[in-house]
């Protein structure tokens, strides 16, 4: 701060920084015709156009508020100081600074994980039979086991090509897994 002597009278400066302040004021609790009426809109934007003639203006209806961006933060600062608890169509209009928010400076996508193949699951399942089970978890007293069983094939066919070209003796043919059917739909609560 500096000061100033003029004859015997102390006048204070202060030096601000314009730029750290918000170009952007938030109108609130706005009357609801504002969104409506055209000419109550004019003059809405009237006001503001007097500190900034190439002032832009946003409508929320939902929130009852109104954006109003300038060119600069000096006219959205000197605009709130004179129009801030002012009177508005019946309404005492209150205008706040919008905080700007930068989002993705710096923000990378995170790199997916590598999926987990266990193998000996896999090499296990490859060796069951019809009729073979593979347990998968162990039961505990609070949780179930989890077993993998391949199903009889009823018809005899096999539900994969043979690849036993390469061997002499044929391998046991793989049973088709059919689809659980879906339980039939019975109507719940009636609307």
């Amino acid at each position: 701060m500096q000061q100033a002597e003029n004859g015997g009278e102390e006048e204070a400066t202060v030096d601000v920084q314009f730029t750290d302040l918000p170009n952007a004021l938030i109108a609130c609790k706005v009357p609801e015709d504002l969104f409506n009426e055209g000419s109550l809109k004019a003059s809405f934007e009237a006001l503001f156009r007097s500190f900034d003639p190439e002032v832009q203006f946003q409508y929320f209806r939902s929130f009852r508020r109104v954006r109003i961006s300038f060119s600069d933060a000096l006219a959205a600062a000197e605009a709130r100081l004179r129009l801030h608890k002012t009177d508005f169509n019946g309404k005492e209009m209150r205008l706040y600074f919008a905080q700007s928010v930068h989002i993705g400076i710096g923000w990378e996508q995170s790199q997916d994980a590598t999926p987990v193949i266990n193998y000996d699951l896999l090499c296990a399942i490859s060796k069951l039979g019809p009729g073979d089970k593979y347990e998968l978890h162990t039961a505990t007293p609070t949780t179930p086991s989890v077993v993998v069983h391949v199903c009889e094939d009823e018809r005899g066919d096999s539900s994969a090509p043979d690849d036993s070209d390469q061997d002499d003796k044929p391998r046991p043919s793989r049973p088709k897994i059919i689809q659980t059917r879906r339980p039939d739909y019975s109507p719940g609560v009636k609307q």
